[in-house]
């Protein structure tokens, strides 16, 4: 209990982290869209769009990893539960400041997949800093963030 009277759903009657128990949760065809955004030089910014960074083609690399990193969240985050994920796609936008990074990730479960979205977005952007850090080892990572969610309960969610 919190001092305000509340349970907290992770937690146990004697306050232990646990894993909620969504089994009595309706099955929803549940959506989620996170974003994120990866600050580069104008230097790197040109070869991506030249094609000439000189790992190779670093926006590939990093739409893969995104798909890799949703699959993967339930080993990655403790008390995320192991859904079916029935898509993930990502997109990546050139900018002249740098890349942003759009991912959608769907399921037909008990819960939600925000998490797989957040995710997805975050590896993919680790990946691209991966991929540039040798032309520019100031990349920044940003505003890394859930845009919408639809489906279960409570419906549909926008920022």
């Amino acid at each position: 209990m919190s001092a305000m009277g509340t349970e907290f759903s992770h937690l146990d009657d004697k306050g232990a982290a646990r894993m909620v128990d969504v089994s009595a949760k309706d099955v929803s065809a549940r959506t989620a869209t996170a974003t994120g955004f990866v600050r580069l030089s104008a230097e790197c910014v040109g070869l991506l769009r030249a094609g000439d960074m000189p790992k190779g083609d670093a926006l590939s690399v990093a739409r893969i990893a995104g798909i890799m990193g949703a699959k993967r969240v339930p080993d990655l985050v403790p008390l995320c539960h192991p859904i079916a994920l029935h898509g993930v796609t990502v997109e990546l936008e050139l900018r002249d400041d740098g890349v942003a990074i759009t991912a959608v990730t769907r399921t037909a479960d008990r819960t939600g997949v925000e998490m797989e979205a957040l995710t997805s977005v975050s590896v993919a952007a680790l990946a691209l800093v991966d991929m540039v850090k040798a032309v520019d080892p100031a990349a920044v990572i940003t505003d890394v963030r859930v845009e919408e969610k639809t489906g279960g309960k409570t419906g549909v969610w926008r920022r």
